[in-house]
């Protein structure tokens, strides 16, 4: 389990949901994890607390995402606890509801100030403090797999995600820096309160060839393969974590 020891990791968005688990997973696996929070700090607080009852470490790090000077903000209080990082895990995210006709142009550009362009700068500010032979992980989503007409303008920035995925495998590799995204189906976070519908939820895991609705750790556990050496001689990829959801479409 303790495969990351002596690594330090940043997870975005990791006080709540998936980040959270994601947080918890590399701390079991001896990271040193940067909880980023955007305005909870008390579940950011709370995460760094469960990470160290278990005998990890963790420091909380707050950063509004999708404003103008996120990404250099996020690294200033970075800079305050650590000196490098060897895992960057860009979680942190914003749903976006809505078919074309119905999405405002300010709701598209928030969308993709947080889901797309902060990743972007957030990845580039952070190159010189990324050591090499380090990973980055980019948490994407299932619905850029199939027509979700009713998530518009959220599938077209994780396409944007996956695609810079793509590109910065190439650019870092001369470095053995590996670059990868991870996509869920549903998962069961507080960003879906909908599963609390019996109903909604038996036909959520439908959705799966489990046939079971996704949990946290399921992503977590991709995640925390894809920050160790075991996946070395992967890059470029877009790893499905999606229970096989949309297999029989």
């Amino acid at each position: 389990m303790e495969r990351l020891t002596g690594k330090t990791a940043l997870v975005t968005g990791g006080s709540r949901g998936i980040g959270r688990a994601i947080a918890l997973r590399l701390a079991a696996g001896g990271a040193r994890v940067a909880v980023h929070y955007a305005s909870n700090e008390r579940a950011a607080k709370e995460t760094v607390t469960a990470i160290e009852a278990g005998g990890g470490s963790a420091f909380p790090l707050r950063a509004e995402l999708g404003v103008p000077g996120d990404a250099d903000t996020l690294w200033k209080a970075f800079d305050e606890h650590a000196d490098g990082v060897d895992i960057l895990v860009n979680n942190a995210g914003i749903a976006g509801p809505g078919r074309i006709h119905e999405v405002s142009e300010a709701d598209y550009d928030r969308v993709f100030a947080v889901n797309a362009k902060a990743p972007f700068f957030v990845i580039q500010k952070g190159l010189d403090r990324l050591r090499d032979g380090g990973r980055i992980v980019n948490i994407s989503s299932g619905v850029t797999k199939v027509a979700f007409p009713a998530m518009t303008s959220y599938a077209a920035a994780k396409g944007a995600v996956e695609v810079l995925t793509l590109t910065l495998a190439q650019t870092l590799g001369p470095r053995g820096i590996t670059v990868n995204a991870v996509s869920p189906g549903t998962i069961e976070t507080d960003i879906h309160p909908w599963l609390a519908d019996p109903d909604a939820r038996a036909h959520a895991a439908t959705f799966s060839v489990f046939d079971r609705v996704g949990q946290p750790d399921d992503v977590a556990d991709v995640v925390a393969f894809l920050a160790s050496d075991d996946s070395r001689w992967v890059t470029g990829q877009n790893i499905d974590a999606s229970g096989g959801s949309g297999l029989g479409i």
